[in-house]
């Protein structure tokens, strides 16, 4: 439900970064923030513990230009990835307009990004919202490793949605994690598609109707999404 401020012609929209613990949801932001220019970037907060590194949650309120004569404002927080905070992660997702799920490629972690995945799922519904209509975006972390698995497996192995944009990346050294902001971006301004029409305050999104529902279905082999166009990168 993003929020329009017709005020100050401003658009706000918070994507959650998602997934399995040190899977590289701080990494993300992390490369966001230091590569993104300072006028553009606010205040990266980390709340870090010895067991992971994100316990609560990092926000990075971000402006991405303007979209329709309205400026674009997007908070970015990512969740603690261990199961003992789901109470946090429900928390983290109120009023979430967009989620990017990291999963993490390496072999040994392939049962841990499945559970994260269906918890995901399971969440949204727990808190009254249909994971199919939230923008979201998966991106396959880690690929610069060689214990990563192929994106076939991976895509074999998760319940991804079939309309669900995906994106490799590796976070550790940057590629991808633009790309995958890109796409979440536009996922979730194809919510909103005339905010001169909208009211004011948090609006409903209008999403299409999603003819896959695969968050709790198991296997599905997905077509990768290529095309990352449709917004300018933060960074410029």
């Amino acid at each position: 439900m993003p929020y329009v401020d017709h005020v100050r012609r401003e658009i706000r929209f918070k994507v959650v970064y998602y997934g399995p613990g040190l899977g590289g949801k701080t990494t993300n932001l992390e490369c966001i923030h230091q590569r993104s220019h300072p006028s553009r970037r606010g205040k990266l907060i980390a709340l870090n513990t010895e067991t992971e590194r994100t316990l609560f949650f990092d926000l990075l309120p971000m402006e991405l230009g303007v979209y329709q004569g309205y400026r674009v404002r997007m908070h970015l927080c990512t969740v603690p990835g261990q199961v003992a905070y789901d109470e946090t992660r429900k928390l983290i997702l109120r009023h979430v307009d967009g989620v990017v799920f990291v999963a993490d490629s390496q072999r040994e972690r392939l049962a841990d990004n499945v559970a994260s995945f269906q918890n995901l799922g399971e969440t949204l519904r727990s808190m009254g919202r249909l994971p199919d209509r939230i923008p979201t975006v998966v991106q396959f972390n880690k690929r610069d490793l060689p214990t990563s698995l192929g994106v076939d497996q991976l895509e074999a192995a998760l319940p991804i949605p079939d309309h669900v944009p995906r994106q490799e990346a590796s976070a550790a050294l940057g590629p991808g994690v633009f790309e995958t902001l890109k796409l979440v971006t536009r996922a979730c301004l194809q919510t909103i598609p005339d905010p001169t029409q909208a009211p004011a305050g948090r609006t409903p999104a209008v999403l299409p109707k999603q003819e896959s529902t695969r968050f709790h279905d198991g296997p599905t082999t997905a077509t990768r999404n290529d095309d990352p166009a449709g917004t300018s990168h933060p960074a410029e």
